[in-house]
This record gives structure tokens, sequence and C-alpha cells, in this order.
């Protein structure tokens, strides 16, 4: 079920608006005195090549029935209607008013079976394209994505979650492709620690300090060099161009109109952190929405959860779009797993992995339609079953990397993505 669209081509993959102002953010950042826009070769490629993820991530496993996967007038349905989208033939739940207006940008795939109903396993498996084996740690997909497309010395940090109230650490999820590549926590209230003030006489004393850095940097490295140090290296150079696009995290500086538009709470504001983000060079982004593990009360929950996330996540795309950002940027929404078809005695609903949904959009991936189905009750896959290993090929396809390619890891050849799964072809663009 996939309207046709007349253009696809990657040269729509920045607006000129976006371009423009990316510029003039990004021209006075620099790396050891010389900025990134100083070299026109990689502008140009930034306007038309650049490729950039937005995940969103529905912890505690949202329920398919009360958003993508309605299902009426049976007993597993819940008591919400469906209610029709932009695109003719593909119905949402009611608590998704305004995502339905954006269907055309999205996809639907309502056929995943990832068979695991635990949270850490399904999330591992969701995030890396792994199935759960101790003692294995396999990178995130921010980090595999920061690592194969995030152009050299970016403006931003590659790989960012932006997770309410939270703060500025790194975590540990690169695995073997070193800190490096992990990401970094930002909350929508403020900016990471230790970012300096807008004081000329502070940036000039931080600038004096990175300067001395450097030149004991350049005595080392002249004498004792490994990935270990380059990693280290990597991480201040990183913080010194952070540094330069701390404007970013001033949402007060959006007008009022436009805060409103994407929400009052939480999940509003770090959608709108997320979108500057991406504007400013960030490669990969992953907002985080919490609260979906509804084993009581799933119905009272889904109203307040998924309104809040309809109303941001609508908000988000119409943006991407109106900004010319959408065709380079992969849109995902997941989460561990889904809901049992099964209503519970507590009116609630608890982990499925076997027929649940993920929705892409944007970037690489056919827009506006529906791939797979369950059966009339929700109970299993009818048509189109894909799993975690099959999602993991199919997001790095759509940005361009090959999934079946490898990484150089301290002279071993390692798998991208699971070498036994392979990209859901259908959906690519």
């Amino acid at each position: 079920m996939f309207p046709k669209y007349a253009c696809r081509s990657s040269v729509h993959g920045m607006a000129r608006r976006q371009f423009l102002g990316q510029s003039l953010a990004i021209g006075g950042a620099a790396v050891g005195g010389v900025s990134r826009f100083a070299q026109p070769l990689f502008g140009n490629h930034l306007a038309s090549e650049q490729k950039r993820v937005l995940a969103f991530y529905l912890d505690g496993g949202l329920s398919q029935f009360e958003s993508w996967d309605p299902k009426t007038g049976v007993p597993t349905g819940g008591p919400f209607r469906a209610i029709p989208t932009s695109v003719p033939g593909i119905h949402l739940s009611e608590l998704m008013p305004l995502t339905a207006q954006q269907m055309h940008h999205l996809l639907i795939l309502r056929g995943v079976n990832t068979n695991e109903n635990v949270h850490a396993r399904g999330r591992q498996m969701v995030l890396t394209g792994r199935r759960f084996v101790p003692g294995e740690s396999h990178p995130h997909l921010g980090a595999v994505a920061a690592k194969a497309i995030a152009p050299e010395a970016a403006p931003m940090p590659g790989h960012i979650r932006v997770v309410a109230g939270g703060g500025g650490n790194r975590s540990r999820d690169a695995a073997y492709l070193g800190a490096e590549f992990s990401s970094i926590v930002m909350s929508e209230k403020n900016p990471p620690n230790h970012m300096p003030a807008d004081d000329p006489a502070a940036l000039k004393r931080d600038l004096a300090r990175h300067n001395l850095r450097r030149g004991w940097d350049s005595h080392l490295l002249s004498r004792r060099r490994s990935a270990m140090t380059d990693a280290y290296l990597q991480s201040f150079e990183s913080a010194e161009r952070l540094v330069g696009q701390r404007d970013v995290f001033d949402l007060s500086s959006e007008p009022a109109n436009e805060q409103e538009r994407y929400g009052t709470q939480a999940l509003g504001r770090q959608c709108l952190l997320a979108r500057r983000l991406l504007e400013r060079g960030a490669t990969y982004v992953q907002v985080h929405h919490g609260n979906y593990d509804t084993h009581a009360e799933n119905f009272s929950f889904h109203i307040e959860q998924v309104g809040e996330f309809d109303r941001a996540f609508a908000a988000t795309i119409a943006d991407l779009h109106e900004r010319g950002m959408l065709e380079s940027t992969l849109i995902i929404v997941f989460s561990e797993f889904g809901r049992t078809p099964n209503i519970n005695h507590r009116f609630g609903r608890d982990h499925w992995g076997t027929s649940w949904s993920v929705v892409v959009g944007g970037c690489g991936v056919q827009q506006g339609g529906v791939f797979g189905k369950t059966n009339d009750h929700g109970t299993e896959v009818a048509e189109g079953e894909v799993d975690h290993g099959n999602l993991f090929h199919t997001f790095l396809q759509a940005v361009g990397v090959d999934s079946t390619d490898t990484f150089n890891i301290d002279g071993r050849d390692v798998q991208i993505a699971d070498p036994a799964s392979e990209p859901i072809r259908e959906v690519l663009a």
C-alpha cells in the first residue's frame, strides 16, 4: 500500500534557508583554527548528501492497538476508534489525530515479531539488531550511524540522546566502536554540564586553555600515539565544537507559538531541541519518552502518553518537511516490544513481542504506506513478518550505509549488522 510521489531526489535534502542558517551558525566554529565551512567541498557535500537519523524511543512498550494498528469491533481492540489519515485506506488510533495528518510522510511496519517479552533483552535487540547473548556486546544504532555517516569533525556530537531531565554524561552504548561514538545524554532543560557562559573574557580563557592543551597533545602524539589517545583527543575537540553551538540549547529563542505547537510538556521541549540539534549538524538524535509499560490502566495511560507524543511528533515531522530536511532525515519510532492483545483484569496490556508495529519515514524509505499486517484480532502476523535484524539492516540501508559491510576494529573485520539477516527491501526507496 504505497502511493506514488513524483520526486524522491536527494537534491532536496536541505532547504536553502536551513543551509544558510547552518552556515552562519557553524562558520565560526573551528578546530585547530580552521573553520569547517572554509572548505567549500564540505559545504557542498553537506547540502546535498548528509543523512541524519531522528529516532523516537517509546520506553516500556507502546501499545500497537492504541497507536499504529487499531482493531475495532473485536474483544482485543480496546475502547478507541480508528480514524482516517492523510493517506486513504490507512487508519490510526483516534489518540493520534495530528500524526494522522502526517501519515503521507510515514510508513508503518505492522508485522514486527521479535519474539521477546523481557524489557532489557527487547531493548538490546531493537537498538543493536542482534539477539541477546550473554557476554556479547554490540554497538547501538546511534553509534553505528555516527561512525558510518557523520562527517569528519562534525560541528555536533554524532550520537545524542535527549532524555527528560538527563544530564551530559556519555553512555557505554558504542561497544567495540569505542567511546568516540558513545551517546551523549542531553536534557531539554539545560545545556550540558560545564558549558561556559557567553562571556568574552571566559571564552578567551577557554581558548587559551585549549591552545595549551593542543600544544602538549602535539608533543605527546609525536612520541606516543594510540587509538586510546586519538579517542581522548577527539572527545576534547568534540566538546569544544559543542561549546561553539551552545545557543542551540536556548529553547526560549523559539517563538512562543512554536513552543506551544510542540507542547509544553518535557517531550515537546525534547523534540524541539532534537530538531535544533539536527539543524546544527548532529547525525543521530534519539528522543526518549517513557511510561508505556501499562500492565494496569493501559487506556488511561495511553490517553496521556500518546497524546503528548502525538502533538510533539506531528509538529517535528511537519517542521522537518517545511525546512527541507525530511528527505535527508530518517525517522524511526520504536519500542522494545508491543502490548498484548489480551486485556488483563487490571485493564492493562502486558508485554508482547509477537505482533507489533514500528514506524519509519523520511529518508530512504517508501512514504505513505503500510508494510505487513496482523490478523483481525492482532494476535499474530498475517503478512510481511520482520524482526529486529531486518529492522537494523533497513535503518542503515535507508541512510546509505551498506549494512552487509564490515568495520575494521583493531585490524579485525567486524560485521556492521547481523550477517544472518537482511534489509526489508520492499520498503526502501
